[in-house]
């Protein structure tokens, strides 16, 4: 009988941290990645304009892929600098070489960086007044009041 699985990963890499080489390597690459982007040598005319920030680089266990995080600052559209960036993959990733002395290079992947959107939408929750409301009601009890506390005998 045939055994079902599921989509997750397995092996010994499932649910595992990152190691501490693919936390180094990742900073390694986010690091000259930023710095191939802030010199603006990438002939596209989306990269040429934006203001792109690199938060995160995951790398996988073998350090053969990795996945860049990116947030265009200013509020703009992510969509078109993603597509830019992935266009200019080989490119970027030759500029890595020279940056990164690393023996294989990974292949670069690029993703939208949802963290600060998420951020703010937490920060809005808790500015909201429903949720103000609930905070002030709980700073009224304090907790300190004799009457509150539970009276083991009565004098």
């Amino acid at each position: 009988m045939k055994r079902r699985t599921s989509g997750k990963a397995k092996g010994p890499e499932a649910g595992r941290p990152p190691s501490q080489r693919q936390l180094r390597v990742g900073e390694l690459i986010r690091h000259a990645l930023s710095d191939v982007l802030s010199r603006g040598n990438v002939q596209d005319p989306v990269l040429e304009t934006a203001i792109i920030s690199v938060s995160e680089v995951k790398m996988s266990p073998d350090l053969r892929n990795a996945t860049a995080y990116v947030v265009p600052l200013g509020r703009q559209d992510p969509a078109p600098v993603i597509d830019a960036l992935k266009r200019a993959r080989k490119f970027l990733r030759g500029e890595l070489a020279r940056e990164v002395n690393l023996r294989y290079m990974p292949e670069l992947r690029f993703a939208s960086d949802t963290s600060f959107d998420y951020a703010e939408n937490v920060e809005g929750l808790l500015r909201s007044p429903k949720v103000a409301r609930d905070l002030d009601a709980d700073d009224d009890w304090g907790g300190d009041d004799e009457d509150d506390l539970p009276r083991d005998e009565e004098e």
